[in-house]
Formats: structure tokens, C-alpha cells, sequence
């Protein structure tokens, strides 16, 4: 018998002074089986933070050619593909030919992925974003993670600020220049 996913409920209030977004989200995201939570909260944090209209998380790792995190304009064109973790890449190149904008957001360390990816042939891939979480940081989440979680998430001057349960956990978000 197949595992089926868990769900957690996300209340955040998000407050992202560098892009002047300010909403209140309630997300309700799935966690797959094979999903670890580092990955989930990477997921969270970087739809957070791409946040505009007509952003969505994919169906997963259960559709493998989708990308984690979507946004489309209103004629459903495909306008950032934003993945987590270390794609392929393969992976990187068929996204750079399928969006305007491709991100990548990574919970592990990025050294010898980037390496990887220098050696590779990716489209566009002095375009390519690569944000990494710290990795302490994205540990002290995780240790707070429930399934159903109120936090806010407040980016200013390129610092990030997540107060969750009475605690205020700050880090800056490195990357953002191209991988390839």
C-alpha cells in the first residue's frame, strides 16, 4: 500500500519590504512521502518570497516535469519556474527554455552542484538564480514545524526574519547571481 501525503496548514503573515509584497497567506501544502522536511519548509519559504500573482505550487514531486513553484500570468504562459533542492542539469535546461526566468532554492550545500552545472550545457544559464537557505537557519524552522503552523516572514534589506512561537530566527539569503 502507497504512503499518502501529509498535510500541514500554513498561516504567514508575509511582510517583504525588498519587493513592497505584504499579504496574509494560508497555504495548505502537501508533503510526499520521500519529502523531507527541510525540503517542505525550502518549498514555503521560497513560494514566500517569489510571491505575485499567479504563483502555485506544482503537484510535486509525483509530477517530476513540472517545476516545485510556478507562476503564470493570466493566459496561463508560464512565466518563473522555480525548483528546490539540486536539480539535474537537464532539468535546468529544459526550464530555461520553458520560462523567462528560471530559480533555484537549496537547502544543501551548493559547491559542487555549481561545479556540476559550470561543466553542463543550460540555456540561458548565466540567467539562472540560485538562492541558498542556511542551512542552521532552515534547522531551527524544521524543529519548530507542525502540522498546522502560524509565522511570519519578513524580508528587508536582503535579511530574513521568521517569528515563529515567540522566537524571532534571522538569516540572510545568499545567492541570487547565476549558477552556470
Amino acid at each position: 500500500m502507497a504512503l499518502s501525503a501529509t498535510m500541514y496548514n500554513f498561516d504567514i503573515e508575509l511582510a517583504d519590504a525588498d519587493r513592497a509584497v505584504y499579504e496574509t497567506l494560508n497555504l495548505r501544502v502537501a508533503q510526499h512521502p520521500s519529502e523531507t522536511a527541510d525540503y517542505l519548509l525550502t518549498r514555503v519559504i521560497a513560494y514566500c518570497l517569489e510571491y505575485t500573482e499567479g504563483i502555485t505550487f506544482s503537484k510535486g514531486l509525483s509530477d517530476p516535469s513540472d517545476p516545485a513553484i510556478a507562476v503564470r500570468d493570466l493566459t496561463g504562459a508560464l512565466q518563473a519556474w522555480i525548483d528546490i533542492g539540486l536539480p539535474e542539469p537537464d532539468r535546468l535546461h529544459r526550464a530555461s527554455k520553458a520560462a523567462p526566468r528560471v530559480a533555484v532554492y537549496t537547502h544543501r550545500d551548493p559547491g559542487q552542484w555549481a561545479v556540476k552545472l559550470a561543466a553542463a550545457k543550460i540555456h540561458r544559464a548565466e540567467k539562472l538564480e540560485v538562492f541558498a537557505l542556511d542551512r542552521a537557519w532552515l534547522a531551527q524552522l524544521v524543529a519548530r514545524l507542525e502540522r498546522r503552523m502560524q509565522f511570519s516572514l519578513t524580508r528587508s534589506g536582503g535579511e530574513i526574519y521568521v517569528t515563529v512561537g515567540g522566537a524571532t530566527l534571522q538569516t540572510v539569503l545568499t545567492g541570487g547571481a547565476s549558477a552556470g
